[in-house]
């Protein structure tokens, strides 16, 4: 089990050499209780250890990790108790370097504020898929790409159809994303399931 004290839920979450990383997340729901922190947990031992705090407390976000670095991208500081369940997005970047244990922040933020994104390391790339936002009542189509070798960030063709709340994952070198909420807060249930190629 996790430990009581670094129990939560929202968290980014990837596994890199056989470890899996649990990255930020809430320990109050919707409420507040986000936190900024990272522990690792090997299957083979069954042990956890905490590893330095993320720059920035996020949740309701998705991890992924490039070249033995940890992307948390997106996400917000949901704070029911403020009012501010969806507002608080983050823009900010951060990024673990598993070798020597530290975090940075890149210079440039995730263009469009969102949380409820899918995350995926896809053809040496960081996307960021979906999500949603205090911004519109429809879920974001937007797909946004960061480049680790050229340090930019650059715009693909949208999503077909918006949504949040649901992750992408890779199939024979290609891109899946299924179901989902078209709106804000949820609701109406997606099922629909879209491609992305290596070549489009």
């Amino acid at each position: 089990e996790i430990p009581e004290h670094r129990r939560r839920g929202g968290s980014g979450v990837v596994e890199h050499e056989g470890l899996i990383y649990l990255i930020g997340g809430n320990t109050r729901g919707h409420m507040s209780g986000f936190v900024p922190w990272l522990d690792v947990f090997d299957p083979q031992t069954g042990r956890w250890q905490e590893l330095p705090d993320a720059p920035h407390a996020r949740d309701h976000f998705h991890a992924a990790v490039i070249d033995g670095q940890i992307y948390a991208a997106g996400g917000r500081t949901s704070s029911h108790d403020t009012g501010e369940v969806m507002s608080l997005t983050v823009a900010p970047v951060d990024v673990y370097d598993i070798a020597s244990q530290s975090w940075h922040t890149l210079a440039e933020p995730l263009p469009t504020e969102r949380a409820g994104t899918s995350t995926i390391a896809f053809n040496g790339l960081l996307l960021v898929l979906g999500g949603e936002s205090i911004n519109q009542v429809e879920s974001h189509s937007e797909v946004e790409a960061y480049d680790p070798a050229t340090q930019q960030w650059h715009s693909l063709d949208p999503l077909p159809v918006g949504r949040h709340g649901t992750q992408a994952t890779l199939y024979k070198g290609e891109l899946h994303i299924v179901a989902g909420s078209e709106n804000r807060g949820g609701g109406p249930e997606l099922n629909d399931h879209w491609i992305l190629s290596a070549d489009q």
